[in-house]
């Protein structure tokens, strides 16, 4: 490196976000993550003994840590240390990783640890490709993730390596990331007079949402936006804070963890008759630019599964939802959204459609049967092959009703359908419990005369 190179190495490094600059450079700078760096953890050993042999995947949202533990991890080690980005680089750069691994190996006996970030963003290919490498020891993996490894990355190299999950900082925690900054001259922003107010404090640490590096860049934003007063402090007021970060960071993914556990919740939410939970999760899904259909569609769903016949009209009232969603979209969707989840939540419940799935699973253990002569269609061959011979046209007994033959002969007598006690339903057990005496009397009846 020249001169020249190193100066500007030197003023990139001036220059650098605040939450570049303040990144941990050891273990005890790291700030939460007690459950995996605490005092006595097998990950802190491992790298406080330079003794990290197994390749690890770190797994957990935004600004929680994972790339600068494997900043610590490069600093702390004797091993030679590479960063690829699964983003920018392909197959290319990691065959010249690889190669030059092997002959770093092979030449001077040096391990080599590649820090691969955002792993999940490889496909198949190229996780494939970085395997046997893994596998012989040429290479230690640290990959970095936001999603879930045990989704998005190959079963085979999951297998081969430790995965820890980092969880969000808690206000406390974010609290003292921002403390630090203020107080740290060198790195941070202890050389200017920054008046922090408590209340602005409090709304950076809270509105972060547990991610340190929204907090730093928010903070960063508030201090070099804001002139100095006559005695040259920058005061960072509550108006000043909220203008820097107005509203708390939502972690959301459309394709990840984050929204296949939300509207996971949302519909735990309805399922369990809790209004106040449901529209939680919702305002949570739509503030963090959910598609509304989506939602919508689910609520349709869950008002056949959940609520069914206990309550005939939440089917109605989610279809119209799904409706207006479609036709008048956000914001003022949120209202028949709203309304749906609400009145689906409030309604009594029954699973009792699940039904099908027992009429299903006896046609693929058993087959299907014939259909009942009496039930076939009499209006092409019938007269030929006696097909409907024998039917009963129900409106022509009294209560519309008379019991006879409507399942496969291998079938008949076999239930699916059990109504709930619930709602609606209650009055639909009360009168199938009666047609079905009467069907088995009839039945009973049937035999007496065969015999």
């Amino acid at each position: 490196m020249d001169l020249f190179d190193y100066s500007m190495e030197e003023r990139m490094r001036q220059e650098a976000p605040l939450a570049a600059r303040m990144r941990p450079v050891s273990l005890t700078e790291i700030i939460g993550q007690e459950h995996i760096l605490g005092e006595g953890r097998l990950l802190r050993r491992a790298i406080a003994a330079d003794r990290l042999f197994s390749s690890i995947i770190l797994w957990g949202p935004p600004g929680t840590g994972k790339t600068t533990l494997a900043r610590v991890i490069a600093l702390s080690t004797k091993s030679h240390f590479e960063t690829i980005s699964a983003v920018l680089a392909g197959v290319a750069e990691l065959r010249r990783v690889i190669a030059e691994a092997q002959e770093r190996r092979k030449l001077f006996n040096t391990r080599t640890i590649l820090f691969v970030d955002e792993v999940h963003r490889w496909n198949k290919a190229q996780q494939d490709a970085l395997l046997p490498h893994v596998e012989s020891g040429v290479l230690t993996l640290i990959g970095a993730t936001t999603e879930n490894p045990y989704f998005e990355v190959i079963k085979a190299l999951v297998s081969r390596s430790r995965v820890f999950e980092l969880k969000p900082l808690s206000d406390e925690q974010v609290g003292e990331v921002l403390q630090r900054a203020l107080k740290d001259e060198e790195r941070g922003l202890g050389k200017l007079q920054v008046k922090l107010w408590d209340d602005a404090f409090n709304h950076f640490r809270h509105m972060a949402n547990g991610d340190a590096r929204n907090a730093l860049n928010a903070l960063e934003l508030a201090v070099y936006s804001t002139p100095p007063d006559a005695l040259g402090n920058i005061q960072v007021t509550l108006d000043v804070a909220q203008e820097s970060i107005q509203q708390r960071a939502v972690l959301y993914d459309k394709d990840g963890d984050a929204h296949y556990d939300t509207i996971s919740a949302f519909i735990k939410s309805v399922r369990g008759s809790d209004p106040d939970a449901a529209l939680f999760w919702l305002a949570k899904m739509v503030q963090a630019g959910e598609d509304p259909r989506f939602i919508a569609r689910r609520l349709v769903i869950l008002a056949a599964e959940d609520v069914g016949l206990a309550e005939p009209l939440a089917l109605m009232v989610a279809t119209a939802a799904l409706q207006a969603v479609q036709n008048i979209g956000l914001p003022e969707a949120v209202y028949p959204m709203a309304e749906a989840a609400i009145f689906l939540a409030t309604a009594p419940k029954s699973n009792s459609t699940g039904a099908y799935f027992k009429a299903l699973e006896l046609i693929q253990k058993d087959g299907v049967g014939a259909v009942p002569a009496h039930l076939m269609d009499a209006s092409r061959d019938g007269p030929a092959l006696g097909h409907g011979k024998g039917y009963q046209y129900p409106h022509q007994f009294p209560g519309h009703y008379v019991a006879q033959q409507y399942l496969p002969d291998k079938y008949q007598g076999v239930r699916f359908y059990e109504p709930s006690d619930e709602g609606y339903e209650k009055g639909i057990r009360e009168r199938m419990d009666q047609l079905r005496a009467a069907a088995l009397r009839a039945a009973s009846d049937n035999d007496l005369k065969m015999k």
